[in-house]
């Protein structure tokens, strides 16, 4: 089953706001759109193929227009996803077009590389800056909590534990987060670090709790899909 995003938090979603009131979007803009939301939606599903297939085809449809910000936008909704999974790693497709983007691209770059500088802050999307600008851990935490939007609660929490203020509830939160929309490449992620947080704390039974219901789902993908 996919699960829609919500077009509040997918970033290339903003462009079609730039379409007057009342006139049809272009077909390349209907084609981007859906096409980066099942990208995103298939990544967080753990469908690796489906996912560089609907990127291909948003990039293609967007490179089209040369327009430069729309592709960075793309890029950057490709690395949320990933910052959501705990995958750490640098944006690279969003590198190679840095110079020419936005102030606006460039913070929430930065934002998802945990470098967001204070100044940086009111640039965010509104649903990332509570948390971006918590003064504390516990602040921050709960700032999370009030994210209603799934995909945009589990980028922040992300963004948290790559800037090392990941607390108990934030894992907690993540968790609960990608278990109640299926998406089991973040689940399995952040159930993993809250397996290795146990471990280290010396609660066995806790980490084992935790590592069968990692092992119940990925058994989940031996299932034809």
């Amino acid at each position: 089953m996919m699960f829609s995003l919500s077009r509040t938090t997918i970033l290339v979603s903003l462009f079609l706001l730039t379409a007057c009131a009342g006139t049809p979007a272009p077909d390349w803009q209907m084609e981007a759109k859906s096409g980066i939301e099942r990208s995103t939606t298939a990544y967080l599903e753990g469908n690796d193929r489906v996912e560089q297939q609907e990127f291909a085809l948003a990039y293609k449809e967007v490179a089209r227009t040369g327009k430069i910000d729309l592709l960075a936008r793309l890029e950057l909704t490709r690395c949320a996803a990933r910052v959501a999974s705990l995958i750490l790693e640098d944006c690279a497709g969003f590198t190679r077009l840095r110079q020419d983007a936005s102030a606006e691209e460039r913070a929430y770059a930065d934002y998802l590389a945990g470098t967001i500088t204070t100044q940086e802050v009111s640039l965010l999307p509104t649903t990332q800056r509570s948390t971006a600008a918590a003064s504390s851990d516990t602040a921050a935490a709960a700032a999370l909590q009030g994210i209603d939007d799934p995909f945009a609660r589990l980028i922040a929490a992300g963004v948290l534990f790559r800037s090392h203020r990941a607390t108990p509830t934030v894992l907690q939160t993540a968790v609960d987060t990608a278990s109640a929309q299926g998406w089991q490449r973040p689940l399995l992620a952040w159930l993993n670090v809250q397996a290795m947080r146990a471990e280290q704390a010396g609660a066995a039974e806790e980490a084992q709790r935790i590592r069968r219901r990692m092992a119940l789902i990925e058994s989940s993908k031996s299932t034809p899909r």
